[in-house]
């Protein structure tokens, strides 16, 4: 029976390791972007520190594997299950620090989790297994138990409970190993009362912590975003939170602002009505992205339009701006208009299986912060877009901003440069975002840039359009390189041209 316990100890011992790792993983590039930088370094950081631990493991004495696997599970069940939220209140509060908490807590963890298997292997060998079906049972229940939570994380975990309280959740599980652990060899430890003690206060730490998560990631999001938050949700793909500060309510996706409602309709004109001011026979329009629906208000204010179909991989960002009242009433309720339809799915794989055409393509995606965003302003995906658009219709992409980021914004018109696309770069000023750009393209039609518009605008008339078409000294075209699949040279142009900014 004991060795049973300690094999099932294996299984969420490993369960529990790969979640903290993973949970640092997530936490870094949710806040920092570059996921593939954060996930790099933090795995590297992660396994280097279990092979630190593994070596350490030898100078417990054997007489003492037993309390030091119990030591050990209470302090990763400690500093485990309280990671998410250190780090999280760290990034809110005092930004400066996270980097060195992330690694510290990192390495910290893996020397522990290093140490734990070595550990169960010792009191197994010590309880006469043969050498054989001692390293195939644990190694067998150490893969199971990472293949376990490997699966759960994105589907269950993030989504459904939040990083955070995830966190708890498997420091909790750490601090059950250690209690089944006593239970199993009471016989065999000694100062039992003082270990039991130990474990019940690190147990109420942590059941504390899990009751009051959503509090404390309140706390930090009013640290992070300074006003009233009215509504935040972290989601399979995203943390979507928005905040409320008199009349003004922003959009923040992963802790960068999408929008704020006071200077929106500057954006959103200068996305849209270029284009389909100069398309009055358009009838069908794409949408991908813009899942607050605020570009769909604008787009559906013309009568000519029959049919908008919008792709954005969130529901729950759909969602929201479809029920929310403060929310449907920004976008005008678009999305409860009948001539919309609305598609929850990744914009390049939806590309690849649709047959329809359109009249025009209005792409509004974040910033391409991260590969998995660079993907969709590539050289394959605006191949894809050119084959849904008419031959004279019009695509117009947000491209960040040709004055903080250049050489990002010359590498998306040099992209749909390269798939054989006509392009008409342009800017506009939003206060909340300052200089900001855009990108309009054609498979073969020229463009004149309109003199006048059909439909009222608050911001958009003939001196501002002109102008939006001119570029000054300072924003003047980069050759670059296009977006390649395979290189993302963008989202490291991207990062690059922000560095410089903050610098």
């Amino acid at each position: 029976m004991t060795k049973k316990i300690l094999i099932l100890s294996v299984f969420v011992v490993a369960s529990c390791g790969l979640a903290y790792e993973l949970i640092a993983g997530a936490l870094s590039s949710y806040l920092l972007g570059d996921s593939i930088l954060q996930f790099s370094t933090i795995i590297g950081c992660y396994l280097f520190a279990m092979g630190v631990g593994a070596h350490f493991s030898k100078y417990v004495h054997d007489d003492d594997v037993l309390a030091r696997f119990i030591d050990i599970e209470l302090a990763v069940g400690l500093i485990g299950g309280l990671s998410a939220a250190l780090l999280f209140l760290s990034f809110s509060w005092m930004t400066a620090p996270f980097r060195a908490l992330l690694y510290v807590l990192v390495f910290l963890i893996g020397a522990l989790v290093g140490m734990e298997v070595p550990l169960v292997m010792r009191a197994l060998n010590a309880r006469q297994t043969a050498f054989n079906e001692l390293v195939s049972r644990v190694l067998t229940f150490d893969y199971l138990g990472a293949l376990a939570v490997s699966v759960l994380f994105p589907l269950v975990l993030a989504p459904y409970l939040g990083l955070v309280r995830t966190g708890f959740l498997f420091g909790m599980l750490n601090v059950g190993v250690a209690f089944w652990t006593m239970s199993a060899f009471r016989h065999e430890l000694a100062n039992m009362g003082g270990r039991a003690m130990r474990a019940g206060a690190v147990l109420f730490v942590l059941v504390t912590g899990f009751a009051a998560s959503d509090r404390m990631v309140q706390w930090g999001e009013h640290g992070l975003f300074g006003d009233d938050i009215v509504f935040s949700t972290s989601t399979p793909y995203q943390r979507l939170v928005i905040t409320r500060w008199k009349d003004d309510l922003r959009l923040y996706i992963n802790g960068n602002l999408q929008f704020s409602s006071r200077d929106e309709y500057r954006y959103h004109e200068a996305l849209v009505h270029p284009a389909l001011q100069t398309l009055p026979w358009a009838r069908r329009v794409l949408v991908m992205g813009g899942g607050d629906g605020l570009a769909l208000r604008e787009i559906l204010r013309y009568p000519n339009i029959e049919h908008v179909t919008l792709v954005d991989l969130d529901p729950a960002m759909t969602g929201a701006f479809t029920h929310r009242a403060e929310l449907a009433a920004l976008n005008h309720h678009s999305f409860s208009d009948k001539r919309v339809t609305v598609i929850n799915a990744d914009a390049a794989i939806w590309l690849q299986k649709s047959t329809d055409m359109f009249d025009a393509a209005i792409i509004d995606f974040p910033d391409p912060s991260s590969f998995a965003l660079g993907k969709l302003y590539s050289v394959p995906f605006y191949g894809l877009v050119k084959k849904h658009v008419a031959a004279n219709g019009l695509v117009v992409v947000q491209s960040t901003s040709p004055f903080f980021a250049p050489h990002a914004y010359w590498t998306i018109d040099s992209t749909l440069k390269e798939v054989g696309m006509k392009t008409f770069p342009y800017h506009a000023y939003v206060p909340s975002f300052g200089e900001w750009g855009f990108v309009l393209a054609s498979p073969q039609a020229q463009f004149t840039p309109p003199t006048a518009y059909r439909l009222p605008m608050r911001f958009l008339n003939a001196e501002t359009t002109r102008e939006m078409f001119i570029f000054p000294p300072d924003m003047q075209p980069r050759a670059m390189a296009p977006n390649r699949l395979n290189t993302q040279s963008l989202v490291n142009e991207f990062e690059r041209d922000w560095r410089e900014v903050i610098r």
